[in-house]
């Protein structure tokens, strides 16, 4: 169950463009970032209010007697606590409000980047790295932006008036408390590269966790075929003790660190006591201004303290928001150039009127293709399609076939050379201009969690029952979509999961159908279907076919004797081509390839007539 390895974010410094990108978000809602801030320094400034009321009730009328004023005291501090409550309430409600929206809007931006990205992107990427992007990683990242505003706002004027109250009271005392600030910040700078460290490493194997969770679940059926259940068992304990010890060491250091906090605030005070003590004996100083400064220093410590904390939230989000951005600033290898957009529009916007109708003619010229520098799958390819041509790609694994028909729909675009349909290079127009017109079914189908109905209306939204229906009955889905409970309306599942592999991939060849493709690609569609399934819709596909462009990957060669042409490709190259009747006599490779599979089939007929007889 080894994962793809993830990018590895330990070695980077924290980046203000990263918390940039993510905090882009929250421009719109600048309302809801001033209510919260505000409300914090109102809570601030109540604080400061308080405790200046505590040393005039002990000075005013614990040591004078004089209680005269007591009731409007009690009216002004319940006074305060109300208007406290309500501001309390008004920026928690808004807090909230903005952890929902940014956290709305960092997802929607994210999927939508996805969906935008090429075919390489996903190559490099697991999708259990992807999930725990997309959920865990921004529900933490959102949450922290939102609630520390309140600490943020409410320590910024606390600390300020804290300050400005104990300079006013006794400079002195005032002294005492502000020297342990830069005590306190020389312990954070410390602890900062060990915390960012041991978080950064938490987030990352916590991705891998989530991945072994994806592969666990969706590959269950493979693991029990090939017994792998005590394996996949030591692997991902391999992976929770690596979590768990990872955790167990930001915890340490974080548990190093706020307590050295907590000592050198408690020093402070310490040292307030002692020395506002004194002057309380020698009568410079009040008992209620000694009360006022215990009360201010905790007052103007907690938010630092809350500070440290921050710090270390902050650093543990930066490794999640390091892996938010990098989704979010995700660069697609396949773009469409200004010019292109600015004519036929882009994948979420598209011109349609500006499109021009496709014909189905395909071109290669001098065409050149690597996944890996160093490492070509084509040179200087070349072919010419007609329109409406029916041509089939047969030859050993790893040799091209499906890299040519992903360069023909542009999921991959050429390192060197061109690509034209009909006539002119594709990347002169948009993407969706041509694969909007394009027929694709794969060799494992997917189908989406609904209805078989909706799924087949996927391949054209504004088709009607009627046409879906149709669409069905074309390839011979139609009889045993009705012998569901209900029908056309059963559900499919999670990834075609309630469907058997043969009904999903009908269903997938009637998707295609409804879109009413000008170039249809089969890749290796009909290898996965039972040889009865198979001759349903091989006389579909053998009508449907006509006069569309379509390129088929063929497993069972039996299955393209009609192509109009036959490419036989090996390393890249086309090394034989023509119909199957013209292989056939030239005995070459095609011919090799044709009888060592008819005389395969036969062995398999003749093993399953005999297992019937017994």
């Amino acid at each position: 169950m080894s994962a793809i390895k993830e990018k590895d974010y330990q070695g980077q410094h924290i980046d203000p463009h990263t918390w940039k990108t993510i905090l882009s978000f929250g421009r719109s809602r600048w309302k809801y970032f001033i209510v919260i801030a505000g409300g914090g320094m109102v809570a601030g400034i109540i604080d400061l209010l308080m405790s200046l009321m505590s040393m005039w009730a002990i000075d005013g009328f614990m040591y004078s007697g004089n209680t005269e004023k007591f009731p409007l005291f009690i009216i002004a501090a319940l006074g305060l606590q109300v208007i406290l409550a309500g501001f309390t309430l008004i920026y928690c409600r808004s807090a909230g409000s903005l952890e929902a929206h940014l956290s709305s809007d960092v997802r929607r931006a994210a999927y939508l980047r996805l969906q935008t990205l090429s075919f390489s992107y996903y190559d490099k990427s697991s999708v259990g790295y992807l999930i725990s992007r997309l959920t865990n990683d921004i529900s933490r990242i959102t949450e922290m932006v939102s609630w520390t505003c309140i600490d943020l706002g409410w320590g910024v004027m606390a600390i300020i008036a804290s300050l400005i109250g104990m300079f006013i009271v006794n400079w002195r005392l005032a002294l005492i408390n502000i020297a342990a600030i830069p005590l306190l910040a020389l312990l954070s700078v410390f602890f900062q590269k060990r915390i960012l460290r041991y978080q950064r490493e938490t987030r990352r194997i916590n991705s891998m966790i989530t991945s072994s969770f994806n592969e666990g679940i969706t590959g269950a059926k493979t693991s029990k075929t090939l017994v792998r259940e005590a394996l996949n068992d030591k692997e991902f304990t391999g992976v929770t003790t690596s979590m768990k010890q990872a955790v167990m060491r930001a915890v340490t250091i974080q548990s190093i660190y706020l307590p050295l906090a907590s000592l050198i605030i408690s020093l402070a005070t310490g040292a307030i006591l002692i020395k506002g003590g004194h002057d309380v004996l020698s009568a410079f100083i009040t008992v209620g201004q000694l009360n006022f400064f215990i009360n201010i220093g905790n007052m103007m410590f907690e938010p630092i303290r809350n500070f440290a904390n921050i710090f270390a939230e902050f650093q543990s989000c930066q490794a999640a928001a390091e892996r938010v951005a990098d989704v979010l600033t995700a660069e697609s290898d396949i773009e469409d150039t200004a010019e292109v957009v600015a004519k036929y529009g882009d994948m979420l916007r598209p011109r349609e009127e500006n499109w021009e109708p496709i014909e189905g003619a395909v071109e290669f010229k001098d065409v050149s293709f690597w996944y890996k520098e160093g490492e070509p799958v084509l040179q200087h390819f070349d072919l010419k399609v007609r329109r409406g041509e029916n041509v089939a790609l047969v030859g050993e694994t790893g040799g091209g076939k499906s890299t040519i028909v992903n360069l023909i729909c542009r999921f991959y675009e050429p390192k060197e050379g061109q690509i034209l349909i009909d006539g002119k290079d594709y990347r002169e127009r948009s993407q969706l201009w041509l694969q909007s017109k394009l027929g694709y079914v794969l060799h494992t189908p997917h189908l989406f969690s609904g209805s078989i109905r909706e799924n087949i209306r996927y391949g054209r939204l504004d088709a009607t029952d009627e046409e879906v229906e149709a669409a069905a009955k074309l390839v011979g889905a139609d009889e045993f979509i009705r012998k569901l409970e209900k029908g056309y309306d059963t559900d499919a599942g999670e990834g075609g999961n309630l469907m058997s592999t043969g009904q999903k991939q009908l269903i997938s060849f009637a998707r295609a159908i409804i879109a009413d493709p000008k170039i249809f690609v089969l890749d290796e569609a009909t290898s996965s279907i039972d040889t009865e399934t198979e001759r349903q819709i091989q006389a579909a596909v053998d009508t449907l076919l006509r006069d569309r462009t379509s390129f088929i990957i063929a497993h069972r060669l039996s299955t393209i004797r009609n192509a109009d042409r036959i490419l036989v490709i090996d390393a890249g190259r086309i090394v034989e081509q023509g119909s199957h009747k013209e292989l056939m006599a030239k005995k070459g490779r095609y011919y090799e390839l044709y009888m060592n599979q008819f005389h395969a089939d036969k062995i398999d007929e003749s093993v399953a007539a005999l297992n019937e007889g017994v």
